[in-house]
């Protein structure tokens, strides 16, 4: 595919991927999180449609539904599970990481993108299946701690709440946690929430290691009370979103994964691999950097769009 038609692509899979989570603000039916183990919402029997897990490069693996992500990376004394999908997700992610033939017990450590219920909503029931320490920014902690939805977050108020999540740690920006032999580490990318939180670590096929990007999720999408403009509940947003459009722009980045999957086009890089690509389909260096153009032009127009109002 040229560049051109591969930047149109990934620019129209942003918007869709967007407008999915604005169709779901607005259809959303149980807040009662904390006492349920499942949700309703518009796009919930279509975001938990199964998918085979498989290796992405090294010692990470894919062990999430079909349209959010959920990884599994590997080491030679326990796991780390990043991110849980949605609360009906748990069990078929627990599924797929037996499938790859480990234990969910040897799940140490779980880390999160964001905690909207979508990604973080089977934290609590993965965290009580494997009983691992789950460690978040300070403001996604306190969400996770006490359940529910963050004040300050541009979707307050539309999105349903999470069930609360025991034994959860308060990380720092750019702090390393080890895992075995695999170290991961933190970097905060707020915006489309206050606490959102990037991952990076390295991969390994053979010599060939990758550097590896789980990019938080960085699309202005909120309540249609929300002014990224002029909000008294997250007032340094704006701000916020730079610093982490900057992070992506110069990041060491191999392979991006994200939290819906086709945000980093990751269907067509597995089915030209699956085809035999020569090159590894899943390595794009660039990745990160349209990643960032694309979601500031998508909130370039957002702020362009509250000044005409």
């Amino acid at each position: 595919m040229e560049q051109g038609a591969e930047r149109k692509l990934t620019r129209m899979s942003f918007l869709r991927a967007s407008v999915y989570v604005c169709l779901l603000a607005t259809a959303w039916v149980d807040v009662t999180l904390a006492q349920s183990k499942t949700i309703s919402c518009a796009n919930c029997a279509e975001w938990n449609q199964p998918q085979a897990p498989f290796r992405i490069a090294g010692n990470t693996y894919y062990v999430g539904t079909h349209a959010l992500s959920s990884l599994l990376i590997t080491s030679n004394a326990g796991h780390i599970l990043v991110d849980g999908d949605l609360p009906q997700s748990a069990s078929q992610i627990a599924g797929n990481i037996r499938a790859l033939g480990f234990r969910v017990r040897d799940v140490k450590l779980i880390v999160n993108s964001h905690v909207h219920f979508d990604h973080a909503g089977g934290i609590a029931e993965l965290q009580r299946l494997t009983g691992a320490r789950v460690v978040a920014s300070a403001w996604s902690a306190a969400v996770l701690k006490n359940g529910g939805m963050g004040r300050g977050d541009p979707q307050y108020g539309t999105s349903p709440g999470i069930a609360a999540v025991q034994n959860v740690s308060t990380l720092r920006d750019g702090e390393s946690f080890h895992v075995g032999t695999t170290v991961i580490t933190a970097h905060l990318t707020p915006g489309h929430t206050p606490g959102g939180t990037s991952w990076t670590w390295k991969s390994c096929d053979g010599a060939k290691c990758y550097d590896m990007v789980y990019a938080d999720s960085l699309s202005p999408i909120s309540s249609p009370e929300f002014r990224f403009t002029k909000s008294r509940e997250y007032p340094q947003v704006l701000a916020d979103f730079e610093k982490s459009f900057r992070f992506l722009e110069a990041v060491p980045c191999d392979i991006l994964i994200t939290p819906h999957p086709e945000l980093a086009g990751l269907w067509d890089h597995l089915a030209a691999r699956e085809r035999g690509a020569e090159a590894n389909p899943m390595v794009d260096s660039g990745a990160c950097r349209q990643l960032a153009a694309d979601a500031r032009e998508h909130l370039r127009e957002r702020v362009a769009s509250e000044n005409k109002r």
